[in-house]
């Protein structure tokens, strides 16, 4: 452990990523550089700064990513409709490739023969951290303290921390205690009572979200206006990614929009509860399929769905830099070249309505052809016979070759 002479941590400020700090420097002799971001968690971060200044380290790097955070990665997954098993929208596993990116750019900047996370080796994130690295810096050397030191329990962690005086943050009433990852995407909890998937979670648990049942007896109406699949404005107003996300979770919270209780598969072959909330995710994804019903082609749209489980999939297990992932990113943002236009939602004790949508200019919906009323020299209903029978044929043809095969047995011998 001697050829390591300064790592770049990523570091919270919490006791497993204080300990692993002390850690460090105990097992490698090594300089520690701590890295803290900001990505919308709602948390003061200078206290971490001053933690670890006090565990005595030099350089210390704590970021706003927020805006970064929203147009580069939240605002490119949801422009695919990423849903991973069908309800999870990948709120903790999208930040992890741009954690990813700047701990090694920070590693490149301060001549870091290392990089180093406190994910667990049970957890999907060790993979996401380390594959996202891996991707940008091929020889990056990684070092992951919880599949590497004996410290195993919540016990054993408290005595390291006590042996080589890390301050101890006693648990208040006012702390979770639940294992939680929160930015400007969502709130996830996951750990304790949760470990019961029969167990309803407590109402005191959710963050980010008000209970459906005490949420504003009045709906709410919000206009978003997309320009190629990004919203740009809320009613009316221009934002940029990063507003847009903190608008959408304040409104969407304040109705119990996005709250979901799922046991879902995680890379690394395990089953795991866990409870999510993510309020402006649940509008956007709900407002962007909505215009894109006017504006896509139905065999485009089509073939988006087909891919979607896939990119999800990608950005769940940590694929996020890699070639296939770019590759559909390539296909989706052309897609969307055409997905313009304003969508109307309604929101109201936890749920979300689409009310209205249009497009000016790229609209594919025409209501000559789609009324019921005179629709005479926009549609000849007398087309739909022979585009019937023309998709009918295979079939008919099968149904009859059944019935000829079907009178053939009953005429044979023995045929009863």
């Amino acid at each position: 452990m001697t050829d390591v002479n300064k790592v770049v941590l990523a570091y919270s400020g919490g006791l497993d990523t204080s300990i692993i700090l002390k850690w460090l420097k105990v097992s490698y002799g090594c300089e520690v550089v701590t890295f803290t971001a900001d990505l919308g968690q709602g948390e003061e971060l200078e206290p971490a700064r001053r933690k670890a200044e006090r565990l005595g380290v030099k350089s210390i790097f704590i970021e706003d990513l927020r805006e970064e955070f929203a147009r580069d990665f939240i605002f490119p997954m949801f422009r695919a409709n990423a849903v991973y098993e069908g309800e999870y929208l990948l709120g903790t596993s999208i930040a992890r490739p741009l954690i990813a990116k700047r701990l090694v750019e920070i590693a490149d900047e301060t001549g870091a023969d290392a990089i180093a996370h406190g994910a667990t080796g049970k957890g999907n994130d060790q993979v996401r951290f380390e594959l996202g690295a891996y991707a940008l810096r091929p020889g990056v050397r990684i070092i992951a303290p919880w599949r590497e030191w004996d410290l195993g329990s919540r016990e054993s962690l408290l005595a390291y921390a006590e042996e080589h005086g890390i301050p101890i943050e006693r648990q208040s009433g006012n702390q979770s205690p639940y294992s939680m990852d929160a930015n400007l995407m969502h709130a996830s909890f996951e750990g304790n009572e949760l470990e019961d998937p029969w167990v309803e979670p407590a109402d005191a648990m959710w963050r980010m979200t008000r209970s459906p049942e005490e949420a504003p007896d009045r709906p709410a109406r919000i206009t978003l206006t997309f320009e190629r699949g990004d919203v740009v404005a809320v009613d009316g107003e221009a934002m940029n990614p990063g507003e847009v996300m903190a608008a959408l979770n304040r409104v969407g919270g304040a109705h119990g929009v996005g709250r979901i209780d799922i046991v879902e598969n995680r890379y690394v072959g395990m089953k795991v509860r866990g409870c999510y909330e993510t309020p402006g995710g649940t509008l956007l994804l709900r407002a962007h399929r909505a215009i894109e019903s006017l504006t896509l082609d139905r065999e485009v749209a089509h073939l988006k769905d087909e891919l979607m489980p896939r990119y999800a999939s990608l950005v769940y297990n940590g694929y996020w830099w890699s070639p296939e992932r770019a590759a559909l990113q390539t296909f989706i943002d052309e897609t969307q070249r055409t997905v313009n236009g304003e969508v109307r939602l309604k929101l109201y004790k936890g749920n979300v309505l689409v009310t209205g949508r249009r497009s000016e200019a790229d609209t594919l919906y025409r209501p000559d052809l789609a009324t019921f009323e005179d629709d005479r020299g926009a549609y000849d209903q007398r087309d739909a016979e022979g585009f019937i029978r023309l998709n009918a044929l295979r079939m008919r043809v099968a149904a009859a070759t059944a019935t000829a095969a079907a009178s053939t047995a009953a005429r044979e011998p023995g045929a009863s």
